[in-house]
């Protein structure tokens, strides 16, 4: 029996808490427990009085502490249910206005196409309308040149290669006959390979100036040579575009080479700017060079004549006059120029061959050098066999 209580003394253990029993036993008739995790717990306590008898059964009291709302499945599931939902809100919120800043995309694509669209027909217009024009243009200078007819009948065994390198061309070639005093049929005939200043519509602008002023020379002299002609021409085209000086100069003109062949003496006289004469006979080449006076170009020798030379020919002669066209083109194997000497090597190795084939082998061997390479600039090859 416990006789006097106020010397008992008590030993505890909280299961769940305590791995052991307290050790040894206290007076005290409390235990403090702070902090205690969620979860079941048994407190046991014993006692025993003065005299050293304890009860051998604790006594034993079960409690549970809940644990803390953050801590139970149900926040668990609430929070994964709240994130699963934020992240499906934000999804959303930025798949809409991903698909608003598509769609104003989309329309200002749509818009700046019909603005292209716009464009590009009224560039289609434009390039029409210019198109058209230059195509007329072509017509005009094709209707200035000699017809076939007219060339054959007084260049009956040649051939005149005339490659544009755009519609119309800086090139052209000129054809008449001297007038005769006596009133019947001339016994020469003047031609001429002119090379005028660039190409395409420039180039056809001057091809015509350049025509009409020859004629006019023409039409006008009283003696004809070539170096006449020339130095008319000369005169005339520095006229017509004012390059009179220094100051109004234009770094405009012509490279030509001008020829009279009388028939019945096989007589025939050049003058040259720039671009001579080739004549083949027996295989061998005969070079008559130009003078290095551009047409039309203001310089300090304007005054200066052209030469004329004189050349008596055999039967059989093959002459050759020509642009630069041709040698200036780049290609081959090793995308460089053909070259004049190469192309004075053709000419060489063409003689006696007929006309009509000379002009077709030429053409070949131009575009087999050229390949996939663009044509750099207008060709113009002029060939009359004696």
């Amino acid at each position: 029996s416990l006789s006097n209580p106020s010397k008992i003394q008590y030993q505890y253990k909280l299961e769940g808490f305590d791995k052991e029993w307290l050790p040894g036993y206290t007076p005290a008739n409390e235990a403090v427990y702070t902090n205690l995790p969620p979860g079941s717990y048994t407190f046991m306590v014993r006692a025993r009085n003065n005299d050293g008898t304890n009860n051998i059964q604790p006594t034993e009291y079960k409690f549970f502490i809940a644990p803390p709302f953050w801590q139970t499945a149900a926040f668990y599931v609430l929070a994964v249910i709240f994130i699963v939902f934020s992240v499906y809100v934000f999804d959303k919120a930025r798949t809409r206005k991903l698909q608003i800043a598509k769609k104003e995309l989309q329309e200002k694509v749509e818009e700046r196409t019909e603005e292209l669209a716009v464009k590009n027909a009224e560039l289609a217009e434009k390039n029409k309308g210019i198109t058209d024009s230059i195509l007329y243009a072509k017509r005009i200078q094709e209707a200035i040149l000699p017809p076939d007819a007219v060339v054959k009948k007084y260049l009956p065994n040649a051939f005149i290669f005339s490659k544009p390198k755009d519609i119309v061309s800086g090139d052209f070639y000129w054809l008449a006959e001297t007038p005769s005093s006596s009133g019947k049929n001339s016994e020469s005939i003047l031609f001429a390979a002119v090379d005028c200043t660039g190409h395409g519509v420039p180039g056809a602008f001057m091809s015509i100036v350049g025509h009409n002023i020859l004629n006019q020379a023409v039409n006008e002299s009283t003696t004809i040579t070539p170096s006449i002609l020339l130095d008319k021409l000369n005169k005339g085209l520095s006229e017509t575009l004012n390059q009179t000086s220094e100051e109004t100069k234009l770094r405009d003109g012509m490279d030509i080479a001008l020829c009279m062949l009388n028939y019945k003496t096989l007589e025939l006289q050049f003058a040259g700017a720039y671009n001579p004469l080739l004549i083949v006979r027996n295989k061998e080449l005969i070079e008559v060079k130009a003078d290095s006076i551009a047409i039309g170009s203001y310089t300090e020798v304007q005054h200066q004549t052209y030469t004329n030379h004189k050349i008596q020919l055999q039967k059989g002669d093959t002459l050759y006059i020509f642009s630069d066209g041709y040698a200036d083109q780049f290609g081959g194997p090793s995308g460089k120029k053909f070259k004049v000497n190469q192309l004075k090597s053709m000419l060489v190795n063409l003689e006696g061959v007929p006309m009509a084939q000379q002009q077709i082998a030429l053409e070949n061997s131009i575009e087999q050098w050229r390949g996939v390479l663009q044509q750099v600039d207008d060709i113009l090859i002029i060939g009359v066999r004696v």
